[in-house]
């Protein structure tokens, strides 16, 4: 019996042991590192997104306390709500105006800023510099400069009039995160190759053709983290609007995010809410989705 457990034993720790393999081991090291991250994803990203979609099916009155099951009623509402045309419309105006002129501005300050010039480090550090000041506090210190008797009160009333409104908040939230964008690519443009800028100017290229046919696809993997940091977070604008315009005049200024807050938190429909952060979600997703699938098409080593 004695002779049988010795022979056992060895046996048993050469089994362990070619279970406990080395890519097994890296396996669990790899699960372990990553369990806090899944485990805050599951409670603050993917458990909240089924409550909202959850809420969505149901009527919500706090004053009332009151929570009933009105199942595809919210979604109705939504299709038949008068300004939800205004609305989406101020949305994409909004998106567009600040990806467009955000991204076109980083981009000329970062090739601007790459030139070997004196005094590129004081532009750097002044261009960066409203990126780490307080959001609310740039709001309102460009309230001040855009109301009637402020420094810019030349021309329009430029929060008042329905067609400069949406145009100055896009402008304010331009300068505010142009900063970010410019450092971003002005990694990228110094990551470029110089030998590939000789080569091409050896061949008689010129400026524009060299930006276009080398700089352009060499820095489009920038160009697309950017560009989906900038889509996502123009469509969660919130205290901007909430701070220069209260959405007004009208709903000129009334994006998604803002409609959202005014349903919910100003008159307690806190259902119809959850249901247009259901939309805002699938609007965000559907985006994400398609900048990432036309990567193939421009973005350099997709193709």
């Amino acid at each position: 019996m004695t002779a049988v457990m010795e022979r056992a034993a060895p046996e048993a720790a050469r089994s362990a042991r070619s279970f406990w393999t080395l890519r097994r081991r890296d396996q669990l090291t790899a699960y372990v590192f990553i369990t806090p991250a899944l485990l805050g994803a599951a409670a603050f990203v993917f458990l909240p997104l089924v409550l909202v979609v959850w809420y969505s099916l149901h009527e919500w009155n706090v004053l009332a306390d009151t929570f009933d099951f009105v199942g595809a009623d919210n979604y109705q509402r939504l299709l038949d709500d008068p300004n939800m045309p205004s609305v989406l419309r101020a949305t994409a105006f909004f998106s567009v105006g600040l990806v467009v002129f955000n991204l076109a501005l980083a981009l000329l300050l970062a090739v601007l800023l790459n030139q070997k010039l004196r005094g590129t480090t004081f532009f750097r550090v002044l261009f960066f510099s409203p990126v780490v000041v307080s959001l609310l506090a740039w709001t309102i210190v460009w309230g001040f400069l855009l109301r009637d008797n402020g420094i810019l009160s030349f021309g329009p009333n430029w929060l008042r009039s329905g067609s400069t409104a949406l145009v100055s908040v896009v402008v304010v939230q331009v300068f505010k995160n142009v900063g970010l964008n410019m450092v971003l690519f002005l990694a990228a443009l110094q990551g470029v190759p110089q030998e590939l800028y000789e080569a091409a100017r050896t061949d008689g290229a010129g400026p524009w053709t060299i930006f276009r046919r080398i700089t352009l696809p060499l820095i489009s993997p920038t160009i697309l983290l950017t560009s989906i940091i900038t889509v996502v977070g123009s469509l969660q604008v919130f205290a901007q609007i909430s701070v220069l315009t209260q959405g007004g005049p009208g709903t000129s200024t009334t994006v998604l995010v803002y409609y959202l807050y005014q349903q919910a938190f100003q008159f307690h429909a806190f259902g119809y809410g959850a249901t247009l952060s259901v939309l805002l979600f699938l609007i965000v997703l559907a985006l994400t989705v398609l900048q990432w699938q036309m990567r193939k098409r421009w973005v350099f080593h997709e193709h």
